[in-house]
């Protein structure tokens, strides 16, 4: 293994690791007084950014989490265009910059919308495949929280399967255990009855309502 061969990596894992820490959640939220690790989810990442200041809110951080793990993928590739991993090395590194960033105590996202970026990098046809997988999954299932943990899983599959590329496939399934580590409150809350449905994101009163709270924006429930 080259020295050269070793640098390109690191570089890479850098690059996608700092563009991982740039959290639109946490920026956004705050001007309306909200502070993501603390209030609402406790979850810096689209749904609590929902959760905070509404769809609008939702929309602007998903977009920017996917397309700043694009970004990350498309700068590696561009800068070693000779080290076939490169994408998926920086793509990795943002997904777990997103999730553990330096700039925020290591308290980020949970990780969806950054692999999506990855996916988009990768082949937009079956970034949009996943993504209608992703809301099928929620649908079937009645929780978000499936998704993350199903989808780091169903990636790398569907990515091996199409290219028979066994070192990006296992780069990308690197994110997989922190992603179901970080749904584990979740699965603990369906099982008491506690989390939030799917239905929360159109319907928020008859889900609060149905959980027997008034504003989650002040509670820590992920």
């Amino acid at each position: 293994m080259s020295d050269h061969f070793v640098l390109s990596i690191v570089i890479c894992f850098v690059i996608g690791y700092a563009l991982g820490n740039i959290n639109p959640s946490y920026l956004i939220v705050r001007r309306k007084g909200y502070d993501v690790r603390k209030d609402g989810s406790g979850n810096a990442g689209a749904s609590n950014a929902f959760i905070l200041a509404g769809k609008t809110a939702f929309l602007m951080v998903a977009v920017f989490d996917i397309l700043k793990a694009y970004a990350a993928c498309r700068i590696c590739r561009a800068l070693f265009p000779e080290l076939t991993i490169a994408e998926y090395i920086g793509g990795v590194a943002c997904i777990l910059g997103h999730m553990f960033p330096m700039t925020l105590g290591f308290r980020g996202g949970k990780g969806l919308a950054s692999l999506g970026g990855v996916a988009l990098s990768w082949n937009w046809r079956y970034f949009f495949l996943l993504l209608a997988t992703a809301i099928l999954i929620a649908l079937v299932t009645r929780y978000v929280c499936f998704v993350a943990p199903a989808m780091s899983v169903i990636f790398p599959g569907l990515l091996y399967w199409h290219t028979q590329f066994a070192a990006a496939a296992l780069i990308l399934a690197i994110p997989t255990l922190p992603i179901i580590l970080k749904h584990v409150e979740n699965f603990g809350r369906i099982r008491n009855g506690t989390e939030a449905r799917f239905s929360y994101m159109w319907n928020k009163d008859a889900e609060l309502k149905r959980l027997g709270r008034t504003d989650e924006r002040r509670q820590n429930q992920k």
